[in-house]
């Protein structure tokens, strides 16, 4: 029943679509996106009964084209619609999710799919628009513990001298980490060992291990955490930065990876409101790079500290991106005849480097000349903030274009 199912109030509350299509016997293709264990098979399954469709059950991971057409030939030779649920649906190529499209057009097949990745990276859009994708939450533990409670009456309907302590139970919610499979798996495990003792929290313990932290190297959990880090840098929080370095770590995430985002965050966020920053974050690589795991992993704190405490600017950022658009805008101006290179006497005669000024030459190291191509106005790119020595740069540049102004009138 819908009303059984824990940790997803969007789905299972009385007035939300997935109850009112239970209720209404109807099925729709949808994606089930979310982390194990979630409850993305039964709420598959709970649509086939309440719309009274066949269930086919496939994974992506072993089943390709050759299933997909089996379970279609099936449902036309019975001439009904099926429901197929199909797991780890993002492991389906391009061709693959293809071959879906035709039979969901044309109500062959309501589609299910299962993922634990994003899906707007791992499904073509085509598919997409064809179905209805839902977001799933990661169980909380008292939700995980009311499964547990379930699953143990049921097992000690199968030998009544089963029993697991009020703290075991509490240990097993938590370490799940909101994963209800891998509690059931655990609690099973304990049952399949010894049915006939009294489990409590000491020899849970001894027998289970804690649920590993959820991280993929290339999917959310990945960019979600680094984008964490990044942004609790951004805002100085030091302390929070230290945390998702942790995390990441912890989780089995690359040091060197991590080495290379600072190097980036030195430029982007801190940039010349503190030159320095940019030297640690590469010491800190190069750290790594001699001492390796865990001693080396100690250069990437300080860095992330430094990164966190240093004044803040994006300008030089801003400035790149300013300067690359205008760029590819003016990409086939020529370079003026005085800044060109001049290396040969055919060259020179062509009038390359003529009229030149070579600011050595000038008291004050300063001259004014034109430096953009003709036919094109001088922009300012950079544009220093205020903060940290970005307020020195300012100060610089101020005085440069007056200098400018004074040496010679003419046009810069």
């Amino acid at each position: 029943m819908l009303a059984e199912v824990k940790g997803q109030p969007s789905l299972t509350s009385a007035d939300s679509w997935f109850a009112r299509s239970i209720q209404g016997g109807q099925a729709v293709s949808c994606i089930f996106w979310g982390p194990p264990g979630t409850g993305k098979t039964t709420l598959g399954m709970l649509m086939s009964e309440a719309a009274r469709l066949p269930f086919a059950h496939l994974s992506a991971v072993a089943a390709g084209k050759a299933e997909v057409k089996k379970i279609v030939s099936q449902a036309k030779g019975e001439g009904r619609t099926y429901l197929l649920f199909l797991d780890e649906i993002h492991r389906f190529n391009k061709a693959q999710q293809d071959v879906l499209l035709p039979y969901v057009e044309d109500g062959t097949l309501i589609l299910v799919g299962a993922t634990t990745e994003n899906p707007s990276f791992s499904l073509n859009n085509a598919l997409l628009s064809r179905c209805r994708v839902v977001k799933l939450s990661a169980l909380q533990p008292p939700e995980v513990r009311d499964i547990l409670v379930r699953a143990l009456v049921y097992l000690q309907e199968q030998s009544g001298e089963f029993s697991v302590d009020g703290a075991a139970f509490d240990w097993l919610a938590e370490s799940a980490d909101g994963d209800a499979r891998y509690a059931l798996n655990a609690l099973e495990s304990l049952w399949m060992t010894d049915p006939g003792i009294f489990w409590d929290k000491p020899a849970v313990q001894q027998h289970w291990v804690r649920q590993q932290a959820k991280y993929d190297r290339a999917g959310d959990y990945h960019y979600d955490l680094i984008s964490a880090l990044h942004k609790c840098v951004r805002d100085s929080d030091a302390d929070a930065a230290c945390y998702w370095l942790a995390r990441m770590l912890e989780a089995g995430e690359q040091p060197l990876y991590i080495a290379r985002r600072m190097i980036r965050i030195a430029t982007e966020d801190v940039g010349l409101a503190d030159p320095k920053a940019l030297g640690i974050c590469l010491d800190a690589l190069r750290m790594f790079e001699i001492l390796g795991s865990p001693e080396g992993e100690q250069g990437l704190f300080e860095a992330v500290i430094y990164l966190s405490l240093a004044p803040k600017s994006n300008a030089a950022y801003v400035a790149e991106k300013r300067a690359r658009k205008v760029a590819r805008q003016t990409q086939n101006l020529e370079v003026p005849l005085h800044l060109r290179n001049a290396p040969t006497k055919l060259m020179k005669e062509l009038g390359h480097g003529a009229g030149y000024k070579y600011a050595h030459d000038a008291p004050d190291a300063v001259v004014s000349q034109r430096h953009f191509p003709e036919g094109m106005r001088a922009d300012t790119f950079y544009q220093p903030t205020g903060r940290g020595f970005e307020r020195q740069l300012g100060e610089r540049m101020a005085w440069l274009m007056e200098r400018r102004k004074n040496n010679s009138g003419s046009e810069a």
